[in-house]
């Protein structure tokens, strides 16, 4: 199988190389930022008139339907192709013909990459932020009904001094919260869209990012295509 970085082999590489190169074992749970992210690529080149409407309606359909197949359980990854992108590319361009291929225009591998990655952790963030909310919500509940219980204090595995059994709760009520400081500025610095950047340099192409970043609810666009 042709390899997207394989022009100057004549072999086809070992099955181990391809087995230790493969993502996919690991990034196959971006399969849904993929596709969400190939779809707002999708309708940007088509208001951008870089894709026709027929085009752009083909391409949105048959990530749709590779993305009900995917959360059905109807779908087989490949080690050979590497990653979830290329995996759903060819399954792509298999099930809508050439066209399928128009996707990557004004595109690189190497933003789509980072794309997935900024809605997966923005995904994973949020996820964390309810968990963290939640438990701190039960801490305040559980040391309201404990206010006055008093239990012994340790220090050096020994009983030091009487403490209040809320007070003891709300000491990681306080920890929880400077975590979601942290997570507050992860957040921040996650929240840039890298899409456009190209593979290095950006693209000769006239699109139009922030109508991207908005579809797929970003702040902010990165400045410097090196740096997304």
């Amino acid at each position: 199988m042709t390899k997207l970085w394989g022009g100057r082999f004549t072999r086809d590489t070992d099955a181990s190389v391809e087995e230790f190169t493969s993502s996919i074992s690991f990034d196959q749970r971006m399969y849904r930022q993929d596709i969400l992210g190939s779809m707002a690529h999708a309708r940007m080149l088509g208001r951008c008139g870089i894709l026709t409407q027929m085009e752009t309606d083909t391409i949105i359909a048959g990530l749709t339907s590779i993305l009900a197949d995917i959360e059905a359980g109807n779908f087989s990854f490949e080690i050979a192709l590497e990653d979830i992108h290329m995996n759903i590319e060819k399954r792509l361009t298999e099930r809508i013909g050439p066209v399928g291929g128009k996707l990557h225009t004004a595109r690189s591998r190497n933003d789509q990459v980072a794309l997935d990655t900024h809605m997966y952790m923005k995904s994973a963030i949020q996820s964390i932020a309810s968990l963290l909310h939640s438990m701190e919500k039960a801490l305040l509940e559980v040391a309201e009904i404990n206010i006055n219980v008093i239990l012994p204090g340790y220090t050096h595995l020994q009983r030091a001094q009487p403490v209040l059994f809320s007070h003891h709760l709300l000491a990681y009520f306080h920890m929880l919260s400077r975590d979601f400081d942290r997570l507050r500025g992860v957040w921040d610095r996650t929240d840039i869209m890298p899409l456009g950047a190209g593979a290095l340099a950006g693209t000769t192409f006239h699109i139009d990012r922030r109508m991207v970043a908005d579809e797929l609810k970003f702040s902010r666009i990165y400045a410097n295509s090196m740096d997304a």
